[in-house]
């Protein structure tokens, strides 16, 4: 059965930096393009990052470019999120998953979702 365990998350004062972790279980993870996805309260959710299986190229917005840094452990299926200079907007819950991609949007390719992880940040 597959299942997504994300955590790291925190209270963190703008300007400060956190590192998420998201392990998967029940899939052949290093085939995967893997992906890291926000929601904010209200709003929708949103792709932040998107890593090829065997990590040599990445995807960010340009919301989040030069700030996030996605990578990935495929000996122990985990994909990692190291977000620096935090800002208050950057406050969601963040969630992994296994994507596709269109060229132009990002989708889960699971599912269902894990429980994510909630990043907060203070100003």
């Amino acid at each position: 059965q597959e299942r997504l365990v994300e955590s790291g998350g925190g209270l963190v004062q703008a300007g400060g930096s956190l590192r998420l972790s998201c392990e998967v279980f029940g899939r052949t993870f290093s085939k995967d393009t893997m992906g890291w996805f926000r929601q904010a309260p209200g709003k929708a959710r949103e792709i932040v990052a998107g890593i090829t299986w065997n990590g040599r190229s990445a995807y960010y917005p340009d919301s989040v470019k030069g700030r996030f840094t996605i990578s990935r452990d495929n000996a122990k299926n985990t994909v990692y999120l190291q977000i620096d200079s935090l800002r208050p907007e950057d406050a969601a819950v963040y969630y992994c998953s296994a994507v596709g991609t269109d060229g132009r949007s990002w989708y889960s390719l699971l599912d269902c979702w894990g429980r994510g992880t909630q990043v907060t940040v203070s100003s």
